[in-house]
């Protein structure tokens, strides 16, 4: 992912750490040349975890004020295989796509089927009327970073009237 985003042109605007799966896309970026910003809490970065040799680290007071960092620095988000952060920051983002908060496009990079059980439990939801099919669609999914960028620069994102304003977040 890290390779394939530089390739591009693009850049990388993650939670900061040096550790885990991100940490690792985070060298790939900077060793390809790329630009990779970072964004972690005053907590995190005090226990030895952050990355120092990002192009930017942004360190902020909050979990709450990192993802609304980190939502406003990127274009659109992508979840790689992760844990219950993963999952969190990925439902928040789409669910930010929903409410007309933004609109950036969202992925699941469903590295060899990771995601098949949570791409199950959404269209689940889609058929039992939880979720509208148009937001459904929002979510885009692939197993393989180039076609995951691919689709993310290609979605139509349904045009949804702004149920919230930021500042009632």
């Amino acid at each position: 992912m890290g390779r394939e985003l530089v390739a591009r042109g693009m850049g990388l605007v993650y939670g900061g750490g040096h550790v885990g799966l991100m940490g690792v896309v985070a060298d790939a970026v900077l060793e390809a040349g790329g630009e990779a910003i970072g964004v972690i809490p005053h907590a995190l970065a005090a226990r030895e975890i952050a990355h120092q040799r990002l192009t930017t680290l942004h360190v902020v007071a909050s979990m709450h004020e990192r993802k609304a960092m980190m939502a406003d620095l990127a274009d659109a988000f992508v979840a790689m295989p992760g844990g219950f952060g993963t999952y969190e920051e990925l439902f928040e983002a789409i669910t930010w796509t929903q409410l007309g908060l933004h609109r950036k496009p969202c992925g699941l990079l469903n590295v060899a089927g990771f995601y098949d059980p949570v791409v199950r439990f959404i269209d689940h939801a889609v058929a039992e009327q939880f979720i509208r099919p148009q937001h459904r669609a929002a979510l885009l999914v692939e197993p393989e970073p180039a076609r995951l960028i691919d689709a993310l620069q290609a979605v139509a994102l349904p045009e949804v009237p702004k149920w919230i304003r930021p500042d009632e977040t």
